[in-house]
């Protein structure tokens, strides 16, 4: 399959930038790989000739008492480089009501579209439907900021419950829900993803499939299944792509992924394309266009 090069200028939908002299990232020290300081010129080195039109940044995990640092050292970048449009800080949802005074200061900057949390990493399965948390999320639809979910499998029906308690609140699912693809574990995954797409208009990210394959003998044809899903669910007007850099390092470049994301999506019109490159995180995130 001849790959369809993207000849317009894309929205990188999920980046990661981290300096690890001025914050302290606890699990980085597990991936040895990663675990060095990576900022915007790496990143554009990292991209090549391919045009970046705007950039949406996510937390990064740095230590909790540092968050709201890191937002604002991001910030300060963002003044630097104008494609970075859009923040995605981390921030303590699960105190419920107690969370309103910082998600309001955090909802006062114009950059910040809505907060992540990685509930994959939590003990409880729980977590994510205890009443501070639903609480929590609820009050981001009030202020019209999204929630960002980064799961597993395993946390889909929470999450499906969630979603009914927090119906004012916009959803969008990072890295197609983390699908075991190193275990060839797919139908479960199908089930759930599908069930996701039929909750409500909330969209998914294209991103980090590869990181989810086995990261010394990964191929596209292990990816194909789970993005053919992905693009049938949600079609190319809630699908949104993004390259997880550096994050992604483990297991391809910018580059790599790109390429093969451009087989996977061959076969689209060239307005879908400019959907899923770049038009639909536009529309999500409510970046400018100039």
């Amino acid at each position: 399959m001849k790959n369809r090069p993207i000849d317009f200028p894309i929205v990188d939908a999920h980046i990661h930038l981290w300096d690890i002299n001025k914050f302290s990232y606890p699990w980085l020290a597990d991936v040895p790989i990663i675990n060095h300081t990576f900022g915007l010129p790496d990143y554009n080195k990292a991209m090549g000739a391919q045009q970046v039109q705007a950039m949406v940044y996510v937390q990064c995990e740095c230590r909790r008492d540092q968050s709201l640092d890191e937002l604002k050292w991001i910030d300060s970048l963002a003044d630097q480089d104008p494609r970075l449009q859009a923040i995605v800080p981390w921030a303590p949802l699960e105190y419920g009501a107690l969370a309103e005074p910082i998600l309001r200061e955090m909802a006062k900057n114009p950059r910040v579209k809505g907060i992540r949390r990685i509930i994959e990493f939590e003990d409880d399965p729980n977590f994510c439907i205890q009443p501070g948390f639903v609480k929590g999320v609820q009050l981001l639809g009030a202020l019209g900021l999204h929630c960002e979910l980064t799961i597993s499998p395993e946390h889909f029906p929470n999450v499906l419950k969630l979603m009914k308690l927090c119906t004012q609140t916009r959803f969008i699912l990072d890295h197609c829900g983390s699908p075991n693809i190193d275990k060839g574990e797919f139908k479960h995954w199908e089930e759930h993803i599908t069930a996701f797409s039929e909750a409500g208009p909330h969209y998914c990210k294209f991103s980090n499939l590869i990181c989810n394959a086995n990261l010394q003998n990964w191929s596209p044809d292990d990816l194909q299944p789970y993005a053919e899903t992905v693009l049938n669910c949600f079609s190319p007007d809630r699908l949104i792509w993004g390259s997880d850099w550096p994050h992604l390092l483990r297991g391809a470049t910018i580059e790599k992924w790109l390429e093969i994301a451009r087989v996977f999506t061959e076969n689209l019109s060239i307005e879908d394309l400019q959907k899923v490159y770049r038009n639909n995180a536009i529309d999500f995130y409510g970046l400018t266009t100039h």
